[in-house]
């Protein structure tokens, strides 16, 4: 249905099955996103959009929390920007499991948006966002200032414009994503980035195998960007619920906080088994199609902070146990992978 961002008409989303199924997922986005929005109330780091998307926590987020997620922020962005400019903005991105995530209006500030960006999450997640944008002029604004036509295509679960696209869809339907991707006019000539953070966790080993190789199936120039849990291996008993291994170490703090959370939303790390190991996500990347995969946990990538940074952001709050950062950082990692590309140096990117 083609409709004016101003004036939006959105339609009613039905629940099934899987929407029920998916509730815990869907949560994560919620935790993510208003951790993120903290962090940024203290000042980690600038962005003016996400006040628009999600509140404003009246729980104090520690700071080991504060400090990983803008570890995370940092290394995502650098990796993105270091495509951007590689392929000098004449690409797509495609952001798997986007949630309220604000990169594309801040990659418009920086002057360093693709051809197109896309966002693809489960389409109740989709039209909240979409609530937002309507809502809200400094997020609506640049969609509009950017749509080279006098109509948007916009729906209760799709909003797709000239340069920005946003799209209800199950990553593990990879029939249906193509096809909604292909309606938004994603150019699978186009060298194209993909980022996925904490999504591949969520699903089997099958299903994120899938859409590891439709990506590099589809694309002949591509990266992909995956952000997510780097764990060892321990059996999770939880009465009532199927039982599953969580590779998380036991005997620190931050592993049974990450347990008792998991047990409270009943969320399965359906996918767990592909991250023993940094060579195990390299290899899953590369088993794939992937030509090239690397892969740093969120500790060591902590180290290669610009130093001025770490300064900055560790004069915002006092931490009492370094060990705290330390045990989380190691819990997480940072991979990314590339296909095609040589001429434009994409094998070069690294952080």
């Amino acid at each position: 249905m083609a409709t004016s961002l101003r004036r939006p008409s959105f339609t009613a989303c039905s629940s099934s099955p899987t929407d029920t199924d998916d509730e815990g997922v869907r949560g994560t986005c919620e935790d993510a996103s208003i951790c993120k929005r903290f962090a940024v109330s203290v000042g980690y780091w600038q962005d003016p959009y996400i006040q628009h998307l999600v509140r404003l926590s009246k729980e104090r987020k520690a700071p080991e929390i504060n400090r990983g997620y803008f570890a995370r922020v940092h290394g995502v962005s650098q990796l993105i920007k270091a495509f951007l400019r590689k392929t000098e903005c004449n690409c797509q991105v495609l952001n798997l499991g986007a949630g309220m995530d604000t990169t594309f209006w801040r990659l418009k500030d920086e002057d360093l948006l693709p051809s197109k960006y896309f966002e693809i999450d489960f389409p109740m997640i989709v039209t909240r966002k979409l609530h937002s944008i309507k809502l809200k002029p400094l997020l609506s604004k640049p969609i509009l200032d950017l749509h080279s036509e006098d109509t948007l295509q916009m729906d209760g679960h799709v909003l797709d414009s000239t340069r920005y696209a946003i799209i209800g869809a199950d990553l593990r339907d990879i029939p249906e994503l193509e096809e909604k991707l292909k309606k938004c006019n994603m150019n699978t000539q186009l060298p194209t980035l993909l980022i996925a953070e904490c999504v591949l966790v969520y699903m089997t080993p099958e299903q994120s195998t899938n859409l590891l190789k439709w990506a590099a199936k589809s694309f002949e120039t591509a990266m992909f960007i995956n952000y997510e849990q780097h764990w060892r291996w321990c059996w999770l008993m939880n009465p009532g619920i199927t039982s599953y291994i969580v590779k998380v170490n036991m005997d620190d703090r931050f592993g049974q906080i990450m347990i008792e959370n998991l047990r409270r939303r009943q969320c399965d790390l359906a996918g767990v088994e592909t991250c023993k190991s940094l060579e195990s996500q390299k290899e899953r990347l590369l088993s794939s199609g992937w030509e090239s995969a690397s892969a740093i946990d969120m500790m060591e990538l902590y180290s290669k902070l610009p130093r001025a940074e770490v300064s900055r952001i560790e004069s915002l709050e006092f931490l009492d146990e370094m060990e705290l950062l330390e045990q989380l950082m190691q819990h997480y990692c940072l991979c990314w992978a590339t296909k095609g590309g040589s001429e434009l140096g994409l094998k070069e990117i690294t952080y």
